[in-house]
């Protein structure tokens, strides 16, 4: 394991500068050209966001489903914690209501009585 992917438990909502940095060009790739989701991996700061496949994985599909439907994805959620952790997902062509008391970056989670038990992975 890369010795920057420390996680930092002391900054619950902070991204490192390597994260932040890897996760601004993941981002421009993703949303702009995610056919050329695999020239990330010479970004510099890839061994350090990526320290194993399946941390990069998700975002191959995301981005084949895309490049073949001809859509760009959106970011549905953005973030980072404990450093090292970006919580950035995204989205192909989902549209969800706005909502006011939703925290900054953050999608909201429909309340347990709008989604019945057996939709649900409980």
């Amino acid at each position: 394991m890369h010795n920057l992917c420390r996680v930092d438990w002391r900054q619950p909502d902070v991204g490192f500068d390597w994260a932040r940095r890897f996760d601004d060009a993941a981002r421009e790739v993703i949303t702009d050209t995610p056919g050329n989701v695999l020239a990330l991996q010479a970004h510099p700061d890839f061994p350090a966001a990526v320290p194993t496949p399946d941390h990069f994985i998700p975002a191959l599909y995301l981005a084949a489903l895309a490049d073949v439907a001809g859509e760009r994805p959106a970011v549905l959620v953005d973030g980072y914690a404990h450093g090292s952790l970006s919580m950035t997902a995204y989205t192909l062509d989902l549209r969800y209501p706005e909502t006011a008391s939703v925290a900054a970056g953050s999608a909201p989670l429909p309340s347990p009585d709008v989604v019945p038990t057996e939709e649900t992975n409980a």
